[in-house]
């Protein structure tokens, strides 16, 4: 990830092997990152169970809050593609039980955001 597109806050891949390393205790005994896209500090880790949203606080990063939500409560999902003067792309999620905003990420130029979209359309396939 380029560190200019970092600090505009936009994600792109990361390395899966890293990932399940460093976020492993959070993982059930049979489930498994399937892709993980990150920020500067914040994380979004898909996994054949759920969806799960790393979100670093503070100036320290000692504390952290872990957003888990499970593919069966997606009701809904937008891919909005790049553009020539918009170079970001985004991801809207709409969530059962929550207000009428969406969860929005922002991904760089460089995240394929077609499989973004296809590996979500794919996991909330499963259940």
């Amino acid at each position: 990830m380029g560190i200019i597109s970092g600090l505009m806050g936009n994600a792109s891949g990361t390395d899966v092997e890293k990932v399940k390393k460093e976020y492993g205790k959070l993982l059930g005994p049979n489930e498994a990152v399937v892709q993980a896209y990150q920020w500067i500090r914040d994380l979004l880790i898909f996994t054949d169970y759920r969806l799960i949203c790393v979100d670093i606080q503070g100036a320290t990063g000692k504390k952290v809050i872990y957003h888990s939500i499970p593919y069966k409560s997606i009701r809904h999902f937008e891919v909005e593609s790049t553009g020539y003067f918009d170079l970001d792309a985004e991801l809207r999620i709409w969530i059962a039980d929550m207000d009428k905003t969406p969860l929005v990420k922002t991904f760089s130029a460089d995240a394929d955001v077609y499989q973004v979209q296809a590996l979500l359309a794919e996991c909330i396939g499963k259940i």
